[in-house]
């Protein structure tokens, strides 16, 4: 027999874990939308954040907030500056060429991220308490109620900058056609750069989220294979869609942790969402709020 209380403890920490999933597949969709491609370094973003932040707190020394506030500058920066330098030369290639460029660029970031200060998992404190929230048969932990908030926040406020916004509506233009976008005149350079940038500060943010729930070392990377299913089950150019693909993901493996792994000895929440993601590529490959492209050959 199901225990409702179990089940319900299952379903609100899948949420929350979900919404933080959502916040790195912003990443992937912020990106999508703006170059038509898939950024497969997404995890190592994520991954160089946290090590920038703990590099302020154990290395440099500087306060909390301050290492904080320099991690999502440099991230900014970095994706700024890398959108610049490497990927404005693909610019009208095919599109594998950015995406071999991603592959390599996340084996670079893995390469160096064992060097020096950073061999060995740093913790990466915040203030919060250790100590779950009670309510009820809840036990919310602190740190996924707060990364769900900072998820929704951030969330919200992308889908309205690219619904209501010029820019935001300009990239989206930019996506669909780089070339048209370019022949009326909009700064289609900028606003993949800019794209970039946001990429760059949102990785921030799900690096030092997960960076305090994991540890930040190379493995922190590993998250962003984890979101594949996350945009490939909500559609890689939908803001919303990765809102309910992380929902589902984050359900799904607490309820495989939770209900099958005591079966089978453990494992199946790290394989039940790419499941998920072959059926939804055999159903809906496009995923469920992506947009759905019909070529004529």
């Amino acid at each position: 027999m199901i225990d409702w209380q179990f089940s319900v403890l299952l379903l609100s920490n899948g949420v929350l874990i979900g919404l933080m999933y959502s916040l790195i597949a912003l990443g992937f969709v912020l990106v999508y939308k703006a170059t038509d491609a898939v950024n497969f370094a997404q995890g190592e973003f994520v991954m160089l954040a946290g090590f920038l932040v703990v590099g302020g707190l154990t290395v440099i020394g500087v306060p909390l907030l301050v290492s904080l506030v320099a991690g999502l500058v440099v991230m900014g920066g970095f994706g700024f500056a890398l959108e610049r330098v490497m990927l404005r030369k693909l610019i009208g290639r095919p599109v594998i060429a950015v995406v071999m460029a991603t592959i390599g660029l996340a084996a670079i970031l893995r390469g160096i991220g064992p060097f020096g200060i950073f061999q060995g998992t740093r913790p990466l404190p915040l203030p919060l308490r250790d100590e779950p929230f009670v309510l009820g048969p809840l036990f919310i932990p602190p740190i996924q109620l707060v990364g769900g908030a900072v998820s929704l926040a951030f969330l919200g406020g992308f889908s309205w900058f690219f619904l209501k916004s010029r820019k935001g509506i300009a990239m989206r233009a930019v996506a669909d056609n780089q070339q048209v976008a370019m022949a009326m005149g909009m700064a289609t350079y900028w606003l993949s750069a800019l794209a970039w940038a946001m990429t760059g500060v949102v990785s921030a943010l799900g690096g030092v989220l997960w960076g305090n729930m994991l540890g930040v070392d190379v493995n922190l990377a590993l998250v962003g294979f984890k979101v594949f299913p996350v945009v490939i089950l909500g559609g890689l150019d939908s803001i919303p869609g990765a809102i309910i693909g992380g929902l589902i993901v984050g359900i799904v493996e607490n309820f495989a942790a939770g209900y099958i792994d005591p079966y089978v000895g453990g494992g199946t929440k790290d394989f039940a969402p790419y499941v998920l993601m072959i059926l939804a590529l055999m159903v809906r490959p496009y995923g469920i709020f992506g947009k759905k492209i019909i070529e004529r050959v």
